[in-house]
């Protein structure tokens, strides 16, 4: 099975693809002054659950934010759950 993550700026959110079918997602609303992303909905979808579909995406999603200079607000419970976890994240929360 191959995992492909993508940054959809259009639809301002990341996705995560399992064998070229999108498994999840994480949406996000952006502002710039400061650079802030509001992380409010992850989805896995159904087929997909129970496999770390949600962790790899949610992580992908932080990465690519911090790399690019954003602070995050994880209004979605999983991304705030995922940093609670993931304490290397925690310097991102605005």
């Amino acid at each position: 099975m191959t995992t492909r993550l993508e940054h959809n700026v259009a639809d301002t959110r990341f996705e995560i693809y399992l064998d070229d079918v999108l498994a999840g997602y994480a949406d996000y609303a952006e502002r710039e002054d400061p650079k802030v992303r509001d992380f409010h909905h992850t989805m896995t979808f159904p087929e997909f659950r129970g496999h770390g579909v949600a962790a790899e995406v949610v992580e992908y999603a932080l990465r690519d934010s911090r790399a690019n200079g954003y602070h995050i607000i994880p209004t979605c419970w999983y991304v705030e759950k995922y940093i609670a976890e993931h304490r290397e994240y925690a310097d991102l929360v605005a």
